[in-house]
C-alpha cells in the first residue's frame, strides 16, 4: 500500500471506473462526433461526488486533496475514456481555484489548497455562493482565459485591459484557446489594470451574455475533440467590482500559484494515456497473429512492449513521487516542471509505438488507440509548453 493506493482511494477508482463505463463509454463517440460533451454530464458527475474532489467540503466540494484529482484523471483515461473528456469535464479544476484562494485569504486563513484546511469563514464569500457552489454542484460551468492571440507562456505579457468606472470594469480585448469557451456560463479572465503588457494583471469573473461578451469561432482541433475550445472577444464589456477574484494586480502571483497543479494534472493525463495504449498494444499482440504466430510471441515485439510499459510505469512513479510533495506543501516548481516533461515523453514515445503495433487498424478512427495518439499531443504544449519546462528546469539548476 502506497500514499496514492490506500482503500479509500481504490473505492475512489472503483468509483471512477463505474462511471467511465456507465455515463461515459456508450456515449464517447458520439461526443468526440459533436465537439463537446453534454451538460447533463456535469450534473450526474456531481451527484456521485466526482466533481468536486479536490474542492474542500466548505465551498460545495467533496473534499480531498491533489492525490484523489489524480486518481480520477488516471482512472478515467485506464477505464477507456480520454483527456479531452476530463479537459471537458473537469475546466473548473483552473477555473474556480484561484477564487476559493482568495476567499480563503480574505477569511484571514491559509489559501486552500494541497495540504490547506478549509476555512470556515468562507461560506458566505460572494463569489463561492455564485460560482463555486453551483459550479461543482453541476449546474454551471466555467473557463479559464489567459492566452491571447499574441501572448501564450508570457503572461506577463497580457494585453486584455480592464479599466476602473465608477463601480464596474470596462473590459477590452480578446482571448484564444479557452477550453471549454463555447459552452461556459462565466470566464474566470485575466486582465492587465495597468499598462498593457506590464504585468499587472487582475482576474475578473465575467458572464456570459454580458453586453460587449461575444464567442466567436468553435475551434477545430487535432485533438481533445469532444472539449469544446473557442476564441472570446470583450469590447468595452462592463464588469461589476463585485466579480473582482483578490485584489487588484494580485492575478499573475494566483495564476503562478496554480500552475503546480494545472501541470501535474496534464502530466497525469500523459502517463495515463501511455499505460492505458501499453494495455491496449499488448491485447492487440496477444490476439493479433501474423504468419501463424501471435505478434506478442516475437522478441522484437515483447522487448517493444516491455520498453513501452517502463516507461509509463517509470512516468507515473516520478508524477506519484512529485504531487506527493506538492500535496505537503512543498515548494516544488522544477520538479513540477520536470515531472510534467517526463510523463509527456513518455507519452509521446509510447502511443506511437503502440499505433505502430496495431498496424493499419490503428490508423483508423475505430481504434481507441488512434484517438490517445491524437489527443497526447497537445500535453507537451498546454500548461507551459516542454521548453517552457525546461527553461524552469534549468533556472532550477542555476543556470
Amino acid at each position: 500500500m502506497t500514499i496514492v493506493d490506500t482503500p479509500e482511494r481504490r473505492q475512489l477508482r472503483e468509483l471512477t471506473r463505474a462511471f467511465v463505463t456507465r455515463e461515459v463509454l456508450p456515449h464517447l463517440a458520439d461526443w468526440e462526433r459533436a465537439g463537446e460533451i453534454p451538460r447533463e454530464l456535469h450534473a450526474t458527475a456531481a451527484r456521485i461526488g466526482l466533481l468536486g474532489i479536490g474542492f474542500p467540503e466548505v465551498v460545495g466540494g467533496s473534499g480531498g486533496d491533489l492525490l484523489d484529482s489524480i486518481i480520477v484523471t488516471e482512472e478515467i483515461i485506464r477505464s477507456g475514456g480520454s483527456s479531452g473528456l476530463v479537459a471537458a469535464l473537469f475546466t473548473h479544476g483552473i477555473a474556480l481555484p484561484h477564487m476559493v484562494a482568495a476567499a480563503g485569504a480574505r477569511a484571514g486563513g491559509r489559501l486552500p489548497g494541497p495540504a490547506a484546511e478549509p476555512v470556515e469563514a468562507i461560506r458566505d464569500h460572494d463569489l463561492i455562493d455564485r460560482y463555486v457552489r453551483p459550479t461543482l454542484a453541476g449546474s454551471m460551468i466555467g473557463a479559464l482565459a489567459i492566452t491571447e492571440p499574441d501572448t501564450g507562456s508570457d503572461v506577463a505579457g497580457i494585453r486584455t485591459h480592464a479599466r476602473l468606472d465608477g463601480d464596474h470594469y470596462v473590459v477590452n480585448g480578446a482571448k484564444t484557446y479557452i477550453t471549454s469557451g463555447v459552452r461556459a456560463d462565466f470566464v474566470t479572465t485575466a486582465v492587465c489594470t495597468g499598462v498593457p503588457g506590464s504585468g499587472a494583471l487582475t482576474l475578473l469573473v465575467i458572464d456570459r451574455g454580458t453586453p460587449g461578451f461575444t464567442v466567436g469561432r468553435r475551434l477545430e482541433k487535432l485533438g481533445w475533440h469532444c472539449s469544446d475550445t473557442a476564441e472570446l472577444s470583450f469590447v468595452d464589456v462592463r464588469v461589476p467590482v463585485r466579480n473582482r477574484i483578490g485584489e487588484e494586480e494580485t492575478g499573475f502571483l494566483a495564476i503562478m500559484q496554480q500552475f503546480a497543479a494545472e501541470r501535474l494534472s496534464l502530466a497525469t493525463q500523459a502517463y495515463a494515456i501511455a499505460q492505458r495504449c501499453v494495455e491496449l498494444a499488448t491485447a492487440w499482440c496477444r490476439d493479433r497473429s501474423t504468419f501463424g504466430r501471435p505478434l506478442a510471441s516475437r522478441q522484437l515485439v515483447r522487448h517493444r512492449l516491455a520498453e513501452m510499459h517502463t516507461r509509463a510505469e517509470a512516468a507515473r512513479a516520478y508524477v506519484h513521487q512529485v504531487a506527493a510533495r506538492v500535496a505537503a506543501g512543498e515548494p516544488v516548481v522544477t520538479e513540477v516542471a520536470m515531472a510534467k516533461n517526463v510523463a509527456v515523453s513518455a507519452a509521446d514515445w509510447v502511443v506511437d509505438q503502440a499505433l505502430q503495433l496495431h498496424g493499419g487498424f490503428g490508423y483508423l478512427r475505430d481504434a481507441e488507440v488512434e484517438r490517445h495518439y491524437r489527443d497526447a499531443r497537445i500535453l507537451g504544449i498546454g500548461g507551459g509548453t516542454t521548453e517552457i519546462m525546461n527553461e524552469i528546469v534549468a533556472k532550477g539548476m542555476g543556470l
